[in-house]
């Protein structure tokens, strides 16, 4: 006489594993940590706690409107909304590069122009004293990137 081990068949066949995992300790465990990090964040932006000396000098003077330079699909050249005939332009750059050369220059440029148009006007832009010069262009109606 044999004992049985399993079922009413006594064979193998009806031993099956559990299939549900118990998550309760791994939630437990994150919203533990979830509070450890909401409570220590703020400290480490903190820094170092030091004492400052004060000072007499002015604020520092936020950046002056940036110089647009507009080109039209016709030629005409336009500087802060205002037409300027071509041969003045330079001067007109130099000027205003001489108050402040680290102003930013923008350029207006029609989509239908000749490429080379754009860089020659971007490149008189630059003789006249200014560093930082950009291409301005609109965004979608989307307002993100196009396929």
């Amino acid at each position: 006489m044999g004992m049985g081990v399993g079922g009413p068949s006594g064979g193998r066949d009806s031993y099956r594993p559990l299939s549900e995992i118990n998550v309760t300790p791994l939630v437990d465990v994150m919203l533990v940590l979830l509070i450890i990090f909401m409570v220590a964040a703020p400290l480490m932006t903190v820094g170092v706690p030091v004492d400052l000396p004060k000072t007499t000098a002015e604020p520092v003077k936020p950046p002056k409107d940036p110089v647009v330079v507009t080109l039209t699909k016709d030629g005409k050249l336009f500087l802060l909304e205002q037409e300027v005939p071509a041969d003045q332009l330079d001067q007109r750059l130099k000027a205003l590069a001489a108050e402040d050369p680290s102003r930013l220059a923008y350029v207006r440029a029609d989509r239908g122009l000749d490429y080379g148009q754009v860089i020659d006007l971007m490149g008189r832009i630059g003789q006249s004293g200014f560093s930082k010069v950009s291409l301005m262009a609109e965004m979608p109606q989307g307002g993100g990137a196009q396929p």
